[in-house]
C-alpha cells in the first residue's frame, strides 16, 4: 500500500483544494496521433467556470507540461497538486485562468518515457507534441497564437521543453525548464543518429541558429534547479547566457532541494505565476533581460544528498518487492548530462 501511495503522491498527501475554493476540472482525452498513426492520450485541467466563460467566447492560455523518465503525465496532478495550486492561485488573483495540458509520453518500461520528446529513434515524439497542441486547439477555447502558448517540463521534459519550442518558436512564445539539460549525446534515441540531428537536437548548441527568429518574435524562458541537483551549475548559467545572447528574456535559479518533487511541488506556484504573467503582454515587449537567483550547492552538499536519494530508492524498491509488485526504475544517481 504505501509503495503504491507513494508510486501515486511521491509521499505527498492526496491534494484537495481548500473550501470555498472554485475548482478546475481534470480530464484525459484520447485521440488519434497523426505523426504516431496510433490512439494516444493527454490529461488536461480546465480551470474553474470553463465551460461557462467558454460559452461566453473567453479564450483560455495554454501551459504544456512534459513529465520525465519514467513518469506519467498526471505526476503533475498527483505529487505536483497542480489543480489544486492553480485552482487557489486564481482565487487568490495571483495567475490568470489557464488551461494546462499533460501529453502521455509513455513508451518504455516503467512508465518511462525514453524518448527524449525529440525525433529521433524513439518515434516523431516532437511532432507529437505539436499533434497534441492542434488537438488541443481543435477541441478548447484556446488563445489562438503563440502569445498565450507555453511549454515546460521536469528533468527530461525540462530538456524537451526548450528543444521544442526553440523548433518552433511560431507555436510558442514561453519556455520552462525545471531541472532540465541542454545537450544531447550519442545515447538513448540518439544512440545512432549522426552528429548534424544531436547538435539540433541541443538548444545550447543550437539556440544561436534560431537568434534572428527569437529577435523578431520575442521569447521568453524560466530555467532553474535544485541547489543539490548533480548537474552542474555552469550548464544552466551558459544556457542562460546564450539565450540572453539570442535575444530571449530569461530567468534563472538555484532553489532549496534535489532533483525530485519537494523542489518541483514548491516551485510550481512561482512557474504558474511566471507563465501567466508572460502570457498577458506581447512576446516582443519588455527588456531583453537576464537574472539570477539563488546558487548551486557544495560538492559535498550535493554527494550527501545523491547518496541519501539513493538509499531512499534501494528502500522502496525492497517494498515493492515484498508487495509482489515490480521494483520500478533502477536507482542510478549521480551521471549529470555533457
Amino acid at each position: 500500500m504505501y509503495a503504491h501511495r507513494y508510486d501515486l503522491y511521491r509521499g505527498f498527501p492526496t491534494p484537495k483544494t481548500p473550501a470555498g475554493v472554485p475548482k478546475g476540472t481534470v480530464q484525459t482525452v484520447n485521440f488519434y496521433s497523426p505523426s504516431l498513426h496510433a490512439t494516444h492520450s493527454y490529461i488536461v485541467y480546465l480551470p474553474p467556470h470553463y465551460a461557462q466563460q467558454a460559452a461566453r467566447g473567453r479564450r483560455f492560455p495554454v501551459l504544456y507540461l512534459l513529465h520525465g523518465d519514467p513518469g506519467k503525465p498526471d505526476i503533475f496532478i498527483r505529487a505536483g497538486a497542480l489543480a489544486v495550486k492553480e485552482d487557489v492561485l486564481a482565487a487568490q488573483g495571483a495567475i490568470k485562468p489557464m488551461i494546462a495540458v499533460m501529453p502521455a509520453g509513455k513508451t518504455g518500461t516503467f512508465a518511462g518515457s525514453g524518448t527524449e520528446w525529440a525525433n529521433a529513434q524513439s518515434g516523431p515524439w516532437e511532432n507529437y507534441v505539436l499533434d497534441v497542441v492542434h488537438n488541443v486547439d481543435r477541441r478548447f477555447a484556446t488563445v489562438p497564437g503563440r502569445q498565450g502558448r507555453g511549454i515546460a517540463g521536469l528533468s527530461e521534459g525540462g530538456f524537451g521543453a526548450l528543444n521544442i519550442s526553440l523548433h518552433h518558436l511560431g507555436v510558442f512564445s514561453v519556455a520552462e525548464s525545471w531541472s532540465g539539460y541542454f545537450n544531447e549525446t550519442r545515447s538513448g534515441p540518439f544512440s545512432h543518429e549522426p552528429t548534424s540531428v544531436i547538435r539540433l537536437n541541443s538548444p545550447e548548441q543550437d539556440v544561436r541558429a534560431v537568434a534572428p527568429q527569437i529577435q523578431r518574435l520575442g521569447y521568453r524562458a524560466w530555467l532553474y534547479q535544485g541547489q543539490l541537483d548533480h548537474n552542474p551549475a555552469f550548464h544552466i548559467r551558459n544556457m542562460s547566457d546564450e539565450l540572453h545572447a539570442a535575444g530571449a528574456q530569461v530567468h534563472y535559479g538555484f532553489f532549496p532541494g534535489g532533483h525530485d518533487w519537494a523542489l518541483w511541488r514548491a516551485q510550481l506556484p512561482r512557474m504558474l505565476v511566471a507563465a501567466s504573467n508572460w502570457f498577458a503582454t506581447n512576446p516582443r515587449s519588455g527588456a531583453n533581460a537576464l537574472s539570477g537567483v539563488g546558487h548551486a550547492g557544495s560538492p559535498a552538499a550535493i554527494r550527501r544528498a545523491e547518496l541519501a536519494q539513493h538509499t531512499r530508492c534501494l528502500r522502496r524498491r525492497a517494498r515493492r518487492l515484498r508487495a509482489g509488485r515490480p521494483p520500478g526504475h533502477a536507482c542510478h544517481f549521480g551521471v549529470a548530462r555533457p
